[in-house]
């Protein structure tokens, strides 16, 4: 199939730049990635994952997590052992 739809947004261009050398980092141009997209919401005749607005805790967590605080584990085992606790 011909590809003749034009698909335009606006965002801010560091968030393009950003995103865009991940999109590279994993072989993706951004229309391809974009095509994933959609293809993932026909597919699943909606968004593909969960959107939603975080909890204070969990704002929180990603902000120390940014900024480089937080527990830190040496392995995903010690990290599950403490996770059972």
């Amino acid at each position: 199939m011909a590809r003749t739809a034009m698909v335009q947004a606006r965002m801010e261009p560091n968030l393009k730049h950003n995103v865009e050398k991940i999109f590279s980092a994993v072989g993706l141009s951004a229309t391809e990635a974009i095509t994933v997209f959609y293809k993932q919401v026909e597919l699943m005749r909606g968004i593909p994952f969960e959107v939603k607005i975080p909890n204070n805790e969990t704002l929180a967590a990603i902000a120390e997590g940014r900024k480089g605080r937080g527990k830190k584990f040496k392995s995903t085992k010690a990290l599950f052992q403490e996770l059972s606790k």
